[in-house]
């Protein structure tokens, strides 16, 4: 056991601190979207969304209604038709960025089909209080999945490629609140249920975790193989 431990602890010291936090938000995400999903479909559990719908309804309003349909509309699919496309457009200008552009477009349009097909396996119905008309299905929140997967991209592109601290620690925590409000605005609206949308929260950075490690080992092996080519063209 000693010797495991050991082995464990020098495992460990190997690693980034990045690569560790990463590790730890994988597990905890998905630890999170297990719980939920046995809440919902083993112990049928609706506490959580029962005490979430009536915190929503205690402070609901005209003007708070307004407000919530605004910051949904930022993870909405009409939105999300636009933002990428443009924010690509945007990227493809500067030559550090092209690859964090095709990363926007990727995880954007294979976190919407992941979504889909996810909520046709849960198959859960939307609550019948809803005060938008959305059809589909409800299990996991699509604005929660879609909207973390894309705004966790741009916190991490922020993170990587803002290089004062000021402004980058202002833009992470805007999107960051930005995305909890996209969240909330669902509940507040009851278009979806508290565990949909940690559901969705939980799933969305899960996906974008495993589709940026992807990306990654691809980007090296495309560069690679790129190097290789222009060595044997300078042997030739």
């Amino acid at each position: 056991m000693k010797s495991l431990t050991k082995r464990f602890l020098k495992l460990l010291a190997l690693l980034s601190a990045e690569a560790v936090l990463v590790a730890l938000a994988f597990f905890a995400c998905l630890l999170v979207f297990g719980y939920m999903t046995r809440e919902v479909f083993i112990l049928h559990d609706t506490g959580l969304d029962s005490a979430l719908f009536q915190f929503a309804a205690s402070h609901r309003s005209e003007s708070m209604t307004r407000l919530m349909r605004f910051f949904s509309f930022f993870a909405s699919a009409d939105y999300l038709l636009v933002a990428p496309a443009l924010i690509v457009l945007v990227m493809a200008w500067f030559h550090h960025l092209r690859w964090y552009a095709l990363k926007v477009l990727v995880i954007a349009f294979t976190s919407t089909m992941l979504n889909q097909l996810l909520k046709r396996l849960f198959e859960r119905p939307r609550p019948v209080t809803a005060m938008l008309e959305q059809s589909g299905l409800s299990f996991p929140s699509g604005h929660a999945m879609i909207g973390s997967s894309f705004y966790g991209l741009l916190i991490y592109i922020v993170w990587r490629e803002v290089k004062d601290p000021f402004w980058r620690w202002l833009w992470v925590s805007l999107l960051s609140v930005l995305l909890l409000l996209i969240g909330y605005s669902r509940i507040y609206l009851n278009v979806h249920y508290a565990t949909d949308v940690l559901a969705g929260y939980a799933m969305g950075i899960i996906w974008l975790l495993v589709a940026v490690w992807l990306m990654k080992k691809l980007e090296r092996w495309y560069f690679g193989r790129l190097e290789r080519l222009e060595g044997r063209k300078l042997k030739s």
